[in-house]
């Protein structure tokens, strides 16, 4: 059994590596964790006497096989505490992060597996993340950035990439959500922020930052 710790570095260090398709290095490790590259170094040695990941140092870290599945199993857990919390809860997708993130430790595969089942097996969480199947696989949306598309491109909301309470309450202010129909209206040369009209309706002005974190799919 891995202890508390240890499912945090696993949890960072695949979604670094996702997010960057490359072996991740101490600093940004240490920056994920909220922690000194200190630390970092003496966690990896112990992840990898586990055999839970590669390390050489200079070289950065990669997950094993044994590690990554042991990362996906950490993210199946948050993510349907996550759709429990709204589903049956009535919590607001903004509120179930930080909640999610001390359920996850819940050591017990036959209480996931009854949620799961429970809540009709979904496939994404609240935010749009993809939730690994008991087996570890992903059913990923080939979703992009709201920064890439053109201008007049149609699209829909899939997901977010920033999960902060103050990002989503920013989004519910402008009233956007997932599912939401989004057309690009124009896109300012200056500063790349966009002019969105959402379900054929209003028409908001987002940032170039807040459209970097926002995933949709052409329509």
């Amino acid at each position: 059994m891995n202890s508390f710790t240890e499912e945090n570095y696993l949890k960072a260090i695949y979604k670094l590596v996702q997010l960057s398709g490359l072996a991740v290095s101490t600093n940004a490790i240490a920056e994920k964790v909220n922690t000194s590259a200190a630390s970092v170094t003496d966690m990896l040695k112990k992840l990898s006497d586990k055999k839970l990941i590669h390390y050489k140092k200079y070289q950065g870290v990669t997950l094993s096989s044994k590690g990554e599945k042991a990362a996906l199993k950490i993210i199946r857990k948050h993510r349907l505490w996550e759709m429990f919390l709204v589903d049956i809860l009535d919590f607001k997708w903004d509120e179930v992060h930080d909640i999610a993130e001390q359920l996850e430790h819940v050591n017990s595969d036959k209480l996931i597996e009854k949620i799961d089942k429970f809540l009709n097996h979904p496939i994404v969480d609240p935010h749009g993340d993809p939730i690994p199947d008991a087996n570890g696989k992903l059913n990923n949306p080939k979703s992009h950035l709201l920064s890439f598309f053109n201008k007049n491109d149609v699209c829909i909301i899939t997901g977010v990439v920033d999960h902060s309470t103050s990002f989503l309450q920013y989004l519910d202010k402008s009233g956007i959500a997932l599912g939401h129909e989004i057309k690009i209206k124009d896109i300012i040369k200056f500063d790349r922020s966009l002019k969105i009209t959402i379900n054929k309706g209003n028409n908001v002005f987002i940032s170039n930052d807040v459209a970097k974190n926002i995933l949709a799919i052409n329509k």
